[in-house]
């Protein structure tokens, strides 16, 4: 089951079946409770913490036609269902078409007719923007627009990894719910009553970093796991390659004609890449911190070995400018380029 589909089941118990977020549910249950909601939020922290599954827990406490108690959804009703697979007529979900792609303002500008129309069959019409780090400056700006404007019976819910890639005039406008992650004996637990296989909940809950929607994510869909372990082979292969095998590499994963594409791919090897360099830099420094990539202790340690902690720092510190620039739409190919041929041999 996935971080959206996890919504499916009943909602109305104490902490609408989420695990983790408990003030964040108390908060949003009493504003529910009490029609004290603001018109808009910003639910941000780590993809798959959380803030996709809790805002459409929100969408169905909101919009429930049977509520067993102020604040709460039945998670059975037409309504709690259609929220639950996103299809419901008052709920538009809007994101770039794949994940590290652009989100574009004739999407902004589309959605903001339909908000001007009264709600169809429930409450409150929603709009729902995942991960509106992508959004290109236009379409900032045409959301910023909309929240000066939205009717009452609009909210708008935003996702995003952290407020400051936002523009603050958008931040200062949302209710603002940082999520964090879970501890990683929590999730193994968790995953554990799920009747998980033993060899797996480790492994899962250490590489999704306590982020529950990101451990089903990667139960429900092996090939995630698989290009995971993919891309720390090619990081253990680069070490040892030559320039022009690096280069090499950087052209078969940034494809020039499709810059979404080749955006989404190094995104997807950039994170991988860190989680991993993380690892040995508190390796280096003998920190007593759970490792992420559990399954690659052996490799983590020969290289903590061999490598100061200004190196291991400095590895980690690139990659996360390399992400940064890779969110404000720097050539992908270049960066990746730049990357890897300051990477130790």
């Amino acid at each position: 089951m996935t971080e959206s589909n996890a919504v499916a089941g009943r909602s109305g118990n104490t902490n609408w079946d989420l695990l983790g977020h408990e003030w964040a549910v108390d908060m949003l249950r009493q504003q529910v409770a009490h029609g004290s909601m603001r018109h808009a939020y910003l639910f941000t922290g780590p993809p798959g913490v959380g803030r996709r599954t809790l805002a459409l827990r929100f969408v169905q406490a909101l919009n429930c036609t049977q509520p067993p108690a102020p604040g709460e959804a039945c998670g059975i009703c037409r309504d709690c269902n259609q929220i639950a697979s996103m299809q419901h007529p008052d709920l538009a979900v809007i994101e770039a078409e794949q994940e590290g792609g652009t989100l574009k303002v004739d999407q902004i500008r589309e959605m903001g007719h339909s908000l001007s129309l009264n709600p169809y069959q429930a409450r409150f019409r929603v709009a729902l923007f995942l991960r509106f780090q992508e959004a290109n400056d236009s379409a900032a700006n045409a959301l910023l627009k909309t929240l000066e404007e939205a009717p009452q019976f609009v909210i708008l819910l935003l996702t995003a990894d952290n407020p400051e890639q936002l523009l603050p005039t958008i931040v200062s406008r949302c209710e603002v719910l940082r999520l964090r992650p879970s501890p990683i004996e929590t999730v193994e637990t968790f995953l554990r009553r799920r009747g998980i296989d033993a060899d797996q909940v480790g492994l899962l809950a250490h590489v999704s970093d306590g982020r529950t929607g990101y451990a089903l994510r990667l139960l429900d869909d092996p090939a995630l796991l698989e290009l995971r372990g993919a891309r720390l082979d090619d990081l253990l292969k680069l070490l040892s390659s030559s320039r022009v095998e690096r280069f090499a590499y950087a052209r078969k994963l940034t494809p020039e004609k499709d810059l979404d594409t080749a955006r989404h791919n190094l995104l997807q090897a950039f994170l991988i890449w860190l989680s991993f360099w993380r690892d040995v830099m508190l390796h280096t420094v003998k920190a007593n911190i759970p490792v992420t990539n559990i399954d690659r202790k052996v490799e983590i340690e020969s290289l903590a070995n061999q490598m100061s902690l200004p190196q291991s720092r400095s590895m980690v510190a690139d990659l996360e400018k390399a992400i940064d620039r890779l969110e404000k739409k720097v050539n992908p190919r270049l960066l990746a380029e730049v990357l890897l041929l300051d990477w130790p041999h």
